[in-house]
């Protein structure tokens, strides 16, 4: 079965990762229309760089090389939680956890600037993991604070992440005033170059048309398709097996796990709470949230103890994608 061949770390699970990614991306084709044009960047680029080279891509092109990064997010991030012994053993698990759940929605499977960011949270993600070990940061938090800002030039709502450097200082390190302000000036470091080029340019309220999502209102409502409430179910039903898993381990484990699976939490809630600073709200933003996510469920499939219940729990994830792909 999938999860029990997955639970090895062997390389023929890298062929097998690239076959489930194509035959979890096999319904979007049914609903390609004839022309895609993709955003690749936020306006903050965007106006600089002017007309995106990827919309010369075909639609299924687009879908392909949509693949095709997400197979690399989900080796890389793989890779990083395996260094990390966050699993507690070696496996691919949450390389196939990112690969679901990079496949949940149908706008999740065309380029997207969420999807590249993702590669600036994985990223992000392996920094943030390494502060506790580490004597002095400051310079590491310099770069953080500068990763955060091209992230926010490509996805504006990414801002938000700079709140989770601050929260992984507070988790993984005593206070040191030093270390709080370096990621500060590493993020005035690339707006201040960016306003550079644009009073250059004289485009300087173009510059500040950039912040105008931060003054928008909280909505009250998100519009999705009710079918795409449903696919979430089995997702939320694994999250709960594995808060029940994680509740009888969590205090065996070292200091550092721990750490990081409250720094994983924060990383969640912050992704999922900046989705009203995309202009147009829509299910693409949500891709932010797999990283974190998928180190939950991959965390549930190691530690499960009864086969035919975990093999049956991403049975039913897949079909469920599968089902509302095609209908």
């Amino acid at each position: 079965m999938i999860i029990s061949q997955f639970r090895k770390y062997t390389p023929i699970n890298i062929v097998l990762l690239i076959l489930i990614g194509f035959f979890l991306c096999f319904g979007v084709f049914i609903h390609l229309p004839e022309k895609l044009t993709p955003i690749l960047f936020e306006p903050a680029l965007g106006n600089l760089l002017g007309k995106d080279a990827i919309n010369t891509l075909s639609p299924q092109m687009n879908v392909l090389v949509t693949l095709g990064l997400t197979i690399i997010q989900a080796t890389i991030l793989n890779r990083i939680i395996g260094h990390f012994n966050l699993l507690g053993k070696p496996s691919f698990l949450v390389a196939l956890m990112y690969l679901t759940l990079a496949s949940l929605f149908l706008p999740f499977l065309v380029i997207s600037p969420t999807l590249i960011c993702n590669f600036i949270s994985v990223w992000m993600l392996s920094k943030l993991l390494s502060l506790y070990r580490q004597h002095d940061i400051k310079a590491l938090m310099f770069d953080l604070g500068m990763i955060v800002a091209i992230g926010s030039l490509i996805y504006f709502p990414f801002i938000i992440m700079f709140l989770l450097l601050w929260i992984s200082l507070i988790i993984f390190r005593p206070f040191n005033w030093r270390e709080w302000v370096s990621p500060l000036l590493g993020f005035a470091t690339i707006y201040f170059i960016l306003a550079v080029i644009y009073l250059w340019l004289g485009r300087i309220q173009d510059f500040y048309s950039i912040w105008l999502p931060l003054t928008k209102t909280f909505p009250t409502t998100v519009e999705m398709e009710i079918h795409d409430y449903f696919v979430l179910i089995p997702i939320l039903f694994n999250l709960i097996l594995f808060l029940f898993i994680l509740k009888d381990n969590f205090f065996k484990s070292v200091v550092h796990i721990r750490k990081s699976f409250q720094l994983l939490f924060f990383m969640l809630i912050l992704a999922l709470g900046s989705f009203y600073w995309n202009k147009q709200i829509t299910e693409t933003h949500f891709l932010l949230c797999a990283p974190p996510l998928a180190i939950y469920m991959a965390y549930y499939f190691t530690h499960a103890k009864k086969k035919w219940v975990f093999e049956s729990v991403y049975t039913i994830i897949i079909l469920t994608i599968l089902y509302f792909q095609f209908f």
